[in-house]
């Protein structure tokens, strides 16, 4: 197999998991249980400003890339796409109510732990593209390769966090962000055993080392010139 048709396997792996994160992101919020901690965070944000959702979730995507640079994780491309194409998804799911929403009590519980589940799969393919980390799985990467601490306590404070933050900015909490806060690290752990995966054996193609690829072309063009001359 050529190197092109690997890469176009591979984007559209990660495409694929986007795709499936932001329909278990969506699903999260339509069970109406009370939204997940990033997206309480995501709704304290809009109730600040008016953006919508997606937008919101691009925001703070953007700003975790910085925290995760400062944590010494290479971005990828898979990163920035991550950061704008969930968001857009989701505003496309939501705005045209293409996921059904709950309309009880135990259709929600049913939705939310589906939902955590679906978003985990949609991890294991884009993570595997190996294009680089999501923001917040990046962080999670990040964070477990220095600490060596398992994915549900690292996941799980990090939704904490997110949680608190947005509380205080007016986010909807209800039983289902408790649910989230403390299920989406096991349903993550559940989804990456199922498909024997393992993020941290991954090995990413990163945005710095296409632009030190580009470097080495045009270093070795400029040699060149140098001997015909």
């Amino acid at each position: 197999m050529n190197v092109l048709k690997l890469t176009l396997i591979k984007f559209s792996k990660m495409i694929f998991g986007f795709c499936l994160c932001a329909l278990g992101i969506v699903m999260t919020i339509n069970a109406k249980l009370g939204l997940s901690p990033w997206d309480v965070l995501h709704e304290g944000i809009y109730n600040m400003t008016g953006m919508t959702m997606g937008k919101a979730s691009i925001l703070i995507g953007t700003l975790v890339v910085i925290a995760n640079i400062v944590l010494g994780e290479n971005v990828g491309w898979g990163t920035i796409i991550n950061m704008v194409l969930v968001g857009i998804l989701m505003d496309v799911l939501m705005l045209n109510n293409l996921v059904p929403i709950a309309n009880s009590f135990i259709m929600g519980i049913i939705m939310m732990i589906l939902g955590m589940f679906i978003l985990g799969i949609g991890c294991v393919f884009y993570l595997g593209a190996g294009f680089g980390s999501g923001p917040r799985d990046g962080m999670m990467v990040a964070i477990q390769r220095k600490t060596g601490k398992s994915l549900t306590l690292i996941r799980g404070t990090m939704e904490v966090l997110a949680l608190i933050v947005g509380y205080f900015l007016g986010g909807t909490v209800g039983i289902g962000t408790v649910i989230s806060a403390f299920g989406l690290g096991y349903c993550m752990d559940i989804a990456f055993k199922l498909c024997k995966f393992d993020g941290t054996e991954v090995k990413h193609r990163y945005i710095i080392d296409d632009i030190n690829y580009i470097k080495s072309i045009l270093s070795k063009k400029a040699d060149d010139e140098k001997i015909i001359s």
